[in-house]
């Protein structure tokens, strides 16, 4: 029984822990609240309106917010701050359209026929 415990003490992997900080864990909140608020904008039906004349479903916009990277989304909300009031929602649907298209460029869509793949 001692040999027995004494291997499986010896060869027993030990967890290791790291420590966060509070500045990662408010930038990880804030990151999220951020993806929140522009997951929120696209239940304004103007947005809704505008994005189904554009021929982008909702489950796009949504699929692409999640996969924004916090970087990316900083610079979004920035904009969004930085655009006048009865902008907002013009702003929005223009960032979303230039997201897109990037997109496309980086051959990782295929929504627009009039953006060719860079690759």
């Amino acid at each position: 029984m001692v040999i027995l415990m004494s291997f499986a003490t010896t060869f027993s992997v030990s967890a290791h822990a790291g420590m966060v900080g509070t500045g990662e864990l408010i930038q990880q909140q804030q990151t999220d609240l951020d993806r929140q608020q522009l997951l929120d904008m696209l239940e304004d039906q103007n947005v809704k309106d505008k994005l189904a004349q554009m021929g982008v479903s909702e489950a796009q916009v949504a699929e692409r917010i999640q996969n924004l990277t916090p970087a990316e989304l900083a610079d979004f909300e920035q904009q969004l701050a930085e655009a006048p009031a009865g902008e907002g929602v013009v702003g929005v649907i223009v960032l979303f359209l230039l997201v897109f298209i990037i997109t496309d460029m980086l051959c990782a869509t295929n929504l627009f026929s009039f953006v060719n793949c860079i690759r």
